[in-house]
């Protein structure tokens, strides 16, 4: 048993990268401090992403703790009849989702801790269009993806084109995304608000772990002056004793 344990535990890594492909994923340089980017990544994700999928561990309230007022998140980022204190779920029920587009879209709130920022951050990048996919949608990072890519007006349309190389007489394919009509965002702005909506997703995921941080750095440094006292404490002790 120890044995089988420990060739699942070697070979997991490995299966983790061939699942992903050969998609190098891009870094997403998200910053937990940066209240106006979760803050402006809330919004994204209110208007974008909670139509299909929900977050039922995280409340509207929550948002609080980033310097929005209960009034502020009322008018801009509650479009329902639901109130402060509720959860960020949607209307619709996951049978009927299940009817509508064949599988029912997860629930986010923790997309960020099972994924990691810099798969998201990769993925709202790498939408291109596919006619052969029946949203007429295929991403990078997820091939196949059920999901169409919501934020195409912003971002733009791109397209997939693959070129074959010759390298020490072996065909090498390069895949890589041209822009083939722009949005409305220029490709930095777009780049900006994708990592806005990640730092969000990753704020949501845990919320409390600016807090945490903070605590632990004030537990750290009463620790630090706890050595030195009991370095001085201990040095006067054996002054007495020679």
């Amino acid at each position: 048993m120890l044995r089988r344990f420990l060739l699942v535990f070697l070979l997991a890594p490995a299966a983790a990268h061939s699942a992903g492909g050969d998609i190098r994923l891009d870094r997403a340089y998200i910053d937990s401090g940066d209240v106006l980017s979760i803050q402006r990544g809330a919004k994204v994700f209110v208007n974008y992403c909670l139509n299909c999928h929900s977050a039922t561990a995280m409340r509207y309230n929550r948002l609080t703790e980033l310097g929005l007022t209960e009034k502020q998140i009322k008018d801009n980022l509650i479009f329902t009849g639901e109130k402060v204190g509720d959860p960020m779920q949607i209307a619709a029920s996951r049978k009927s989702q299940q009817e509508w587009f064949g599988v029912a879209p997860p629930d986010l709130s923790v997309i960020a801790r099972s994924r990691g920022v810099g798969w998201l951050y990769t993925y709202m990048r790498t939408f291109y269009r596919d006619p052969a996919r029946g949203t007429g949608w295929n991403n990078l990072v997820f091939p196949n993806v059920a999901m169409p890519h919501v934020l195409w007006q912003l971002q733009g349309t791109q397209i997939l084109k693959t070129e074959i190389e010759d390298q020490d007489g072996h065909k090498v394919e390069h895949r890589k995304l041209v822009l083939e009509s722009p949005g409305a965002l220029s490709p930095l702005e777009y780049d900006k608000l994708a990592r806005d909506l990640v730092n969000y997703l990753s704020y949501m995921g845990e919320p409390a772990k600016t807090r945490r941080v903070q605590i632990g750095i004030v537990v750290l440094f009463f620790l630090s002056l706890l050595l030195v006292l009991c370095w001085l404490l201990k040095k006067e002790y054996w002054n007495d004793l020679h």
